[in-house]
């Protein structure tokens, strides 16, 4: 399904929600205007007033005689006649329709939608099975905002209500989607879709439509790495490849593997992060040594230069450049620290 085709079909399904009460309001605001003409013309009123005789002709209210003359009476059985009928039917329908389920959902989804719209520097989760979900899992405990998007609206309606989670019902691999996920404004995608097909189809989009965006994505085997990386994934992981190393590793070094995964514990606040050092930070010309970053309990693992040469691990003597990538470790309020000198 192309993007525009998928785009009507989004408008049909909301007109379809909205219909009935905007033709409801519409139809009580053409009543009340009428009666307001009407008695304008019979009782030779004024515009507010006519507009009051209207509201309680119409509403059986009685605070006031409105027939003050044989036209006017004529006026208010006619009026009522037509119009009574219809004012409680509209009021019986409109409020029928503001408590149908649909409606409801209508309007949850359009203050999701403009939670989203606001949204910057943003992930986006496509696919919510086992994966997704524990990527969800990761980027809540760091306080990462994100977006998901899968189509089993049952289950998105379980689990990310509950977690307040923002989330799109539909399909990943329409880029009408992507773009009510905020892919413009995002820094990362992550595409773990059950088909390959479908994350490769995902990564081709979402690099169309960001080339910035950092994208990473599921593949089940070999082929399916090199299609995937072909279409624009900076990063491809297979679970069964990952998963088999992870546990050679622990069969070699299980210690070396235990203080790795330190980080990654529920009950742990450390992190391991790459930040870029800015023009205008603060750190730019000084040597690592004079940061005293490691004093401050944040360890600096390493330095990628913005042409690619890598300092592993950086000597003290390194002197900090604009461009430079930092990876460090420790404590999220002190890694904090350091986005902000690397920023500022």
């Amino acid at each position: 399904m192309n993007s525009w085709s998928s785009l009507t079909h989004m408008e049909a399904d909301r007109f379809a929600v909205i219909k009935r009460p905007v033709i409801i309001l519409a139809l009580l605001t053409l009543l009340i205007f009428g009666g307001t003409v009407g008695f304008r013309i019979v009782n030779e009123t004024s515009w507010l007033e006519s507009l009051y005789l209207a509201v309680i002709t119409l509403t059986t209210l009685g605070c006031r005689d409105p027939a003050t003359s044989n036209a006017t009476m004529a006026f208010v059985v006619i009026y009522l006649g037509c119009g009574l009928g219809l004012f409680s039917y509209s009021l019986f329908t409109l409020g029928q329709s503001l408590l149908d389920p649909q409606f409801r959902q209508f309007w949850k989804q359009r203050r999701m939608i403009n939670k989203i719209e606001s949204l910057k520097d943003h992930h986006i989760v496509c696919g919510f099975g086992r994966m997704g979900r524990t990527i969800c899992e990761y980027l809540d405990r760091r306080n990462r905002p994100f977006v998901v998007i899968d189509l089993d609206s049952d289950v998105l309606e379980a689990h990310c209500t509950a977690h307040n989670w923002l989330y799109i019902v539909g399909d990943a691999t329409d880029d009408v989607h992507l773009q009510n996920a905020g892919i413009d404004r995002a820094c990362s995608l992550a595409s773990v879709l059950p088909s390959d097909s479908d994350n490769t189809y995902v990564v081709l989009s979402a690099r169309m439509l960001n080339n910035g965006l950092q994208i990473v994505a599921r593949a089940s085997d070999e082929k399916a790495i090199q299609k995937i990386e072909r279409a624009g994934a900076t990063r491809v992981i297979s679970p069964f490849s990952s998963g088999g190393m992870k546990m050679a590793r622990f069969m070699i070094n299980p210690s070396v593997e235990s203080f790795v995964e330190v980080a990654d514990k529920h009950d742990s606040d450390l992190e391991l992060v790459d930040i870029q050092i800015k023009e205008t930070s603060s750190l730019v010309g000084k040597k690592l040594s004079e940061t005293k970053l490691a004093e401050q309990g944040v360890m600096i693992l390493a330095i990628r230069r913005a042409n690619g040469e890598q300092l592993l691990p950086p000597p003290g003597a390194a002197l900090l450049q604009a461009g430079d990538n930092l990876f460090a470790f420790g404590h999220a309020n002190k890694v904090a620290m350091v986005i902000s000198n690397c920023e500022e």
